[in-house]
């Protein structure tokens, strides 16, 4: 019985002694896939129309390609403005510092801070997603009510961008200018 004991409080001691298991691995991060192939062509066409609005001279940004359509100013301070408007749907907060409207500006120096501004809000909504929550519903109450989620929200935006991309395109080739996705070719 003494042994019996004895070998008993052995086997509790050596238990006692003996490495804790390992803890178990951390999981995984939550993927970003579908978010980053929606940021790829968002961060195209944020390129894109930033470099355009250098290559615009100050006397152009009036320019208007029919009377009937907006200024080349005022597509620019256009995208400003609705990058604010869909991202907000997106982060469910509105920007900070954000009054009246960005196609109402009239320097190359108030619409390119405008520019930058807007961008710089969408890039934290794509910043704090992942598809996880991205896949979060929404409501795009500023088109009849479409429901979405945050990341199809974001991929409109950059589709909205790129039509008017499109615009600013024909604008500057209207005034001889080169667009960057051209010149980015080494084409005129």
């Amino acid at each position: 019985m003494k042994r019996l004991v004895t070998g008993f409080c052995l086997v509790i001691a050596a238990a006692a002694c003996a490495p804790a298991p390992p803890p178990p691995p951390a999981p995984p991060p939550p993927s970003t896939a579908i978010r980053d192939s929606i940021r790829g062509p968002y961060n195209a066409v944020k390129d894109n129309i930033t470099k355009s609005l250098p290559l615009v001279p100050d006397n152009r940004l009036t320019f208007r390609a029919t009377p009937a359509v907006r200024t080349l100013g005022q597509l620019f301070g256009h995208v400003a403005d609705a990058n604010y408007l869909f991202c907000s749907v997106a982060t469910g907060s509105k920007p900070a510092g954000v009054t009246g409207s960005a196609e109402e500006l009239k320097t190359k120096a108030e619409l390119t801070k405008a520019l930058a501004d807007s961008f710089a809000f969408c890039d934290g909504a794509f910043e704090n997603l992942n598809d996880q929550t991205g896949a979060a519903a929404v409501t795009i109450e500023f088109i009849n009510n479409m429901p979405s989620t945050k990341l199809g929200v974001l991929a409109f935006n950059s589709a909205h961008d790129w039509e008017h991309y499109g615009n600013i395109v024909t604008y500057l080739r209207l005034n001889k200018i080169v667009p960057p996705s051209t010149a980015a070719q080494g084409g005129q």
